[in-house]
């Protein structure tokens, strides 16, 4: 493992070689049945077994295996030929799309660590990830080329275009034609860097998950338990540069299987596909499960093919669950845990449905620590704040041992868990329920803004002397953020004002819907801003419901 390049603790400038660290030990729990082939090698034996079948649909644009590994060679012996070395970052920000899954494939058979760049991130947040990792090149689609045209050619980065032409940018299509398309066969180690996956943000450092190729791996144990492998048909709407995504995207390539890609989500049109193909998996966020049982002639269509529908990113509401159970046909798993890895727990909603208030019991090789404020245990029944630990843990964030070290706990036996920042509680059954977040997180359409963001934002408007940023229910998101402020004695500006003002600085993702003018805040003794009390009068008539 190479050392870290100078600088690279500190973020302050841009990485010329691979970051790839890993220096706090973590040790994850070895996996019962540790994994021995790569998904890089699998993916290539899968190609070669059955080129015919199709690997990759997106709209109408269709890929078969062998030319989906075709391309994937193409995209690798182009980056190995710009100079590629192991571990360095390739970043790519996109809707999803075929030339997408071609560059995540090959970035990685050329031994590259993929970056996916959230397209909801502001362009100074962008600005500070390519930074940040020092990527090697950048893929850009057209709808996203203003994020990262203004900061670009102050970066020492080569720049592809996927889907436009302008005289800064290289054709992705062209760069494509000259390439290679023979197998560059590059071994991959388990201990090679898989992909880094940024948390969004505007203001803060942002922090970069660093997943390796073990992590990956282990993972794919889900595979033929969940039907990848048995000709699955997997629909996916939301992002490639989500976790969300990634961990039902990864296992249908590995299973040999189809992928359905949705450039953007619409519930009617997920609909139409998912009768259409005859899709048979799908992953879903809440807002997505509660928009397409929205839709009014839902029960008109046809969508017996369903074998297994999953739920992440954020708790999925009772009675949706319900909803969906009742009227959508397949098995639903709800899935909680973390980007950065950790405990996980799964519910089988349909073999529990006595327990669809929780997020379900541990999945096998995991384990779950409930702490108190001091960092001790606490008994069944009791809210702790959720520590994870298991086989599918982060290397690291990214170049910041500082931040990992923060985000460990241990137990009396040394072993390493992660925080999660979420409150929780087991019942007799180990089934866990989640409760309120210790971290100010807001969860809005399945993606993660932080409210510390928006604050430093308002707090940055000149008539705002103090500010607070909370979740409040949303029927569209699920929820979505509202910013309370206290403003400077003869200030004029109104509530609307400040919210525009905020808003033409934060990323698409992180607008304010509104903002309301408080006389005062209220605060602990220690001058903590009592969020609870924020919140509560705006859920109280959630908690049936939830």
């Amino acid at each position: 493992m190479r050392a870290p390049a100078a600088g690279c603790m500190a973020g302050q400038q841009y990485r010329t070689e691979s970051c790839l660290i890993n220096m706090i030990k973590i040790d994850p729990p070895v996996s019962e049945t540790p994994p021995v082939e790569t998904i890089v090698e699998t993916i290539r034996t899968n190609a070669r077994t059955h080129p015919e079948n199709p690997a990759i649909v997106c709209g109408d644009d269709r890929l078969s295996w062998g030319e989906f590994d075709a391309r994937i060679n193409k995209v690798a012996n182009l980056l190995l030929g710009m100079g590629l070395q192991k571990g360095d970052t390739i970043a790519v920000i996109s809707p999803n799309s075929i030339p997408y899954a071609e560059l995540f494939m090959g970035i990685l058979r050329a031994g590259g660590c993929v970056t996916p760049l959230s397209s909801m991130a502001s362009s100074v947040a962008l600005h500070k990830m390519l930074t940040d990792c020092g990527a090697r090149a950048i893929f850009v689609a057209g709808q996203y080329r203003d994020l990262v045209e203004e900061f670009l050619p102050s970066l020492p980065i080569e720049r592809f275009a996927i889907d436009f032409t302008h005289p800064d940018f290289q054709s992705y299509e062209d760069a494509l034609a000259g390439a290679d398309a023979s197998d560059p066969m590059i071994e991959i180690d388990m201990e090679d860097a898989f992909n880094l996956i940024y948390s969004s943000g505007t203001t803060g450092t942002p922090k970069g998950i660093l997943h390796n190729h073990a992590m990956r791996a282990v993972q794919m144990d889900r595979v033929t338990p969940n039907g990848y492998d048995d000709n699955a048909r997997t629909l996916l709407s939301t992002p490639l540069y989500s976790n969300t995504t990634i961990v039902s995207f990864l296992p249908t390539l590995f299973g040999g299987s189809t992928v359905y890609l949705m450039a953007k989500f619409d519930a009617l049109e997920y609909l139409q596909i998912a009768e259409r193909e005859k899709i048979t998996h799908t992953m879903l966020v809440p807002v997505q499960y509660k928009r397409i049982m929205d839709i009014p002639d839902f029960d008109t269509f046809d969508l017996s093919s369903m074998r297994i529908k999953f739920s992440t990113s954020a708790p999925l509401r009772r009675d949706v669950k319900e909803d969906v159970l009742a009227r959508f046909p397949g098995k639903l798993l709800e899935y909680y845990g973390l980007t950065e890895g950790g405990g996980v727990t799964v519910l089988v909603a349909d073999e529990n449905p006595t327990k669809l208030h929780t997020v379900g019991q541990l999945a096998p090789g995991n384990d779950i620590r409930l702490i108190d404020a001091q960092g001790r245990e606490v008994p069944t029944g009791e809210v702790g704040e959720v520590c994870g630990r298991g086989p599918t843990m982060m290397a690291g964030y990214y170049g910041r041992d500082d931040l990992t070290a923060e985000y460990i706990w241990r137990n009396p036996e040394g072993e390493a868990y992660f925080r999660s920042g979420d409150m929780g509680s087991f019942d007799k059954d180990g089934f866990l329920t989640l409760s309120d977040r210790k971290k100010d997180m807001i969860i809005s359409g399945g993606l993660n803004i932080y409210a510390n963001d928006l604050e430093l934002v308002l707090l940055s408007d000149p008539d705002v002397t103090d500010a607070a940023a909370i979740g409040v229910p949303s029927e569209q998101w699920g929820e979505t953020p509202l910013g309370l402020v206290v403003l400077r004695a003869g200030a004029t500006s109104t509530a609307d004002d400040i919210r525009t003002r905020a808003n033409n600085i934060l990323g698409k993702s992180q607008r304010l819907s509104g903002i309301e003018i408080r006389e005062t805040l209220p605060r602990s003794t220690i001058g903590k801003i009592l969020k609870k009390d924020l919140r509560a009068p705006y859920w109280e008539n959630q908690k049936e419901t939830q």
